[in-house]
């Protein structure tokens, strides 16, 4: 087994973290301040990154994208995971599912992407559906040869500087073993759309100037044409990207605890009482101990689900494992940090507060820990029958 990294890696992660300490955090305590990022910030850390080569670099060479393979661009979001979220998205990583666009889709929407001329943005959650996508009640009628879409979304990331929303839409209900399914239709909707409307969301305490919002579609009126995939298969398309965006979680995770605990350890060696290092009692360098093995096993356990679906094997499991732990992880490293800098921990001098905040969505979006359990559990028991 060899853990190490090719140099080409080596090399990624380095310009990458160069990169965020350079461009991203310089700005971060302007951003947790305001809860804003001026346009012409986020424009300018979009053209540097493709100055770089690394805008839409999870995107297969053939379409304007870097090409990286899963392994090497779960690096790239490990790193990008140090810095603030509303921030880094200006990086640019598209919605993988894109890759489904077919004909007019790929000029309109796809490359324009990879190229960073247009953001996207994901509009699956709603007020009554959450972890149960299928419960969703924003449904989309035919009419003709288009589709009327009506309902609500909300939490939808950073769909206040998007160009257009991939909008996940009831179009019909299928008998399952477990009772009635509403089945589930993807589609492409630009901003100006008559009847779609982008509100301002809700006020997080988590990740400061990367906004939700609330869609509202009222008699919206969408060609088919803007079908993403197939009618009715929006499901599978959502399962795919969930699938990838579940190990970006837990590598943003992984950095966002390595810088935490970058900060602890100087400090743990350098801050004395009772004259000596509070790194030199035990009930301090335990938690060192603990704090860094916590951050290396999430980190590998990562990286293994990652070269998993280079592999070409089932990953559901192991990605769900990584994204729960990670999470997790990231929660206690933060609380402990905090513990061991005392009252400063809490002070906006620092960006403790910030990160122990942040933390604490990262159980919540793109599935529950809950939910992974749940996946992970299914998976040991289905092949016993259970």
């Amino acid at each position: 087994m060899n853990f190490g990294l090719s140099e080409e890696q080596e090399m990624i992660v380095e310009t990458v973290r160069a990169f965020v300490e350079t461009e991203i955090y310089p700005h971060e305590n302007d951003v947790e301040r305001s809860g804003i990022v001026p346009p012409e910030l986020g424009d300018e850390i979009r053209r540097k990154c493709i100055d770089l080569g690394f805008y839409a670099c999870n995107f297969p060479e053939e379409v304007g994208g870097a090409g990286l393979d899963h392994l090497t661009f779960t690096l790239v979001e490990r790193e990008l995971g140090r810095g603030s979220l509303g921030l880094t998205v200006f990086f640019g990583r598209p919605s993988g599912i894109l890759m489904a666009c077919e004909g007019e889709q790929r000029e309109r929407y796809l490359l324009p992407a990879v190229r960073g001329e247009k953001i996207d943005a994901l509009a699956i959650t709603e007020p009554d559906a959450g972890s149960d996508m299928r419960g969703m009640k924003c449904a989309a009628r035919r009419d003709g040869g288009d589709f009327v879409l009506n309902g609500t979304k909300h939490f939808i990331s950073h769909a206040d500087v998007a160009d257009f929303v991939i909008v996940f839409a009831a179009t019909g209900e299928e008998e399952t073993p477990k009772g009635i399914k509403k089945k589930i239709t993807a589609f492409l909707v630009d901003r100006g759309t008559p009847g779609f409307e982008i509100l301002k969301g809700y006020d997080s305490v988590s990740h400061r100037g990367y906004h939700n919002s609330t869609l509202s579609f009222t008699d919206c009126r969408i060609p088919e044409a803007q079908v993403l995939g197939e009618v009715h298969r929006g499901f599978e398309i959502a399962n795919q990207w969930l699938y990838g965006t579940r190990l970006t979680v837990a590598a943003t995770c992984v950095g966002r605890a390595r810088r935490v605990f970058d900060m602890t350890l100087p400090y743990a060696a350098e801050r004395k009482q009772f004259g000596k290092p509070i790194g030199a009692n035990q009930g301090v360098s335990f938690k060192l101990a603990d704090m860094i093995t916590e951050i290396d096993a999430a980190d590998w356990l990562t990286l293994a689900a990652a070269w998993q679906v280079d592999a070409g094997r089932p990953a559901d499991r192991q990605i769900a494992s990584a994204k729960l732990y990670a999470s997790e992880m990231l929660a206690r490293v933060t609380d402990e940090a905090i513990q061991i800098f005392g009252g400063m921990g809490l002070m906006d001098d620092l960006p403790l507060a910030r990160f122990w905040r942040d933390a604490r969505v990262e159980r919540i979006w793109d599935g529950t820990s809950e939910i992974q359990r749940h996946i992970i559990s299914c998976d040991l028991l289905r092949p016993l029958g259970a």
